[in-house]
């Protein structure tokens, strides 16, 4: 898989997105590890709490269509540099490993390219429910 396919398919998914409040795209794509790509894009809704991003989209469409984590993800918004919110970065602590590359993409050949443990150190995740308190 070409990192390019994913840049692609997260600037198609910007255009899907469904914002008639913030007026703010976002679009991301993710690599499952059965090697399918899934894209997202943010839908709000007028009480602003159901409101999902574009990345959890992504990533939920993925798992719940049996990949058991995620390789890569591209994000992709109206903003230079749209970075995942904190919620967001704590979902893909759930279903990542640590070093999976996160491309914060302005356009196919205009890209950041991060590990998960930069954008959260220090992550809490299921491997911190399993240790013993003292």
């Amino acid at each position: 898989m070409d990192k390019k396919d994913l840049f692609k398919e997260a600037l198609k998914m910007k255009g899907r997105a469904y914002v008639p409040y913030s007026h703010f795209h976002v679009g991301a794509c993710a690599l499952g590890d059965n090697g399918k790509i899934y894209g997202g894009c943010n839908i709000e809704t007028a009480s602003y709490s159901p409101t999902i991003c574009a990345e959890r989209v992504a990533i939920f469409k993925a798992i719940s269509d049996g990949a058991q984590s995620i390789q890569a993800i591209a994000i992709t918004g109206d903003a230079k540099d749209t970075m995942p919110c904190g919620v967001c970065r704590q979902v893909m602590v759930e279903f990542a490993d640590p070093n999976m590359k996160i491309y914060i993409v302005n356009k196919e050949d205009d890209f950041k390219e991060y590990s998960l443990e930069e954008l959260l150190p220090f992550s809490f995740s299921k491997k911190d429910l399993k240790k013993e308190t003292k």
